[in-house]
């Protein structure tokens, strides 16, 4: 798809995009980045991610910036949000101005303090495979025309069939090697939080906290930073029981 708003950056084809991406990580940061990289224009800054529904909690699992994540996160502290019912209700959303919206009063108090005063969220469609949707946040109201969301809402059902049939394919492959790299992940950053409960003496909230602040501050992504951080102090990689 190369349709874009008047005055953005072009969208890159979702082809190429899956193409040039290993997984299908790569292929939501590619989106995510794209996307962002398209409506900060004029010194108006956007920012995206991807949000997924877990059972017991919502999970970013692809952003545009270490800031995206953090924005996700005053959704999940709320529990509610336009981009958090677009994913759940299956329906697009959105917030001209977060300090006039009704629908979320303490979100939408709460994105106004940190900097957002519009935000968007659009569904994606994937037939039952999970419950997703695109957030889109932006510094200043107003920030999504009719024009804008036409081409959102295509670029994320686009999105949505590569997905779907990305989901599938990845079906047929070995899980195994997954698993590791999940469970990998997960334990650098409990080690991470380990780290920084012994050294600052705060509880394991307050440490996710600190590691999460610092991630947004040096514009790293988390994992990346809770690798460097285990590395540094352990001299060496993390390891868990999973390894061969």
């Amino acid at each position: 798809m190369t349709d874009h708003p008047t005055g953005s950056a072009p969208l890159a084809p979702l082809q190429e995009l899956l193409l040039e991406s290993e997984d299908i990580t790569g292929f939501l940061d590619a989106l995510t980045a794209g996307i962002a990289e398209a409506l900060s224009t004029g010194g108006e800054q956007v920012w995206c991610a991807v949000t997924l529904l877990r059972p017991k909690r919502s999970t970013t699992v692809s952003s545009s910036s270490p800031q995206a994540e953090a924005l996700d996160e005053i959704q999940y502290h709320y529990g509610d949000g336009p981009c958090l019912t677009a994913a759940r209700e299956h329906r697009l959303v959105h917030v001209a101005d977060t300090r006039t919206d009704p629908r979320w009063p303490a979100y939408g108090a709460a994105a106004a303090e940190a900097g957002i005063l519009s935000a968007l969220g659009v569904p994606f469609e994937l037939a039952g495979e999970a419950a997703a949707g695109l957030d889109v946040y932006a510094d200043h109201p107003e920030a999504f025309d009719e024009a804008i969301l036409e081409v959102i809402q295509g670029q994320v059902a686009a999105a949505s069939t590569t997905l779907r049939l990305a989901v599938r394919m990845a079906r047929h492959r070995d899980t195994e090697t997954d698993l590791k790299t999940a469970m990998a992940s997960r334990t650098t950053i409990d080690l991470a939080v380990g780290i920084i409960m012994g050294q600052n003496r705060c509880s394991q909230d307050k440490a996710v906290d600190i590691l999460r602040a610092a991630s947004n501050h040096r514009n790293v992504k988390l994992r990346d930073l809770a690798a460097h951080l285990v590395a540094t102090v352990g001299k060496g990689p993390a390891s868990t029981h999973f390894d061969a």
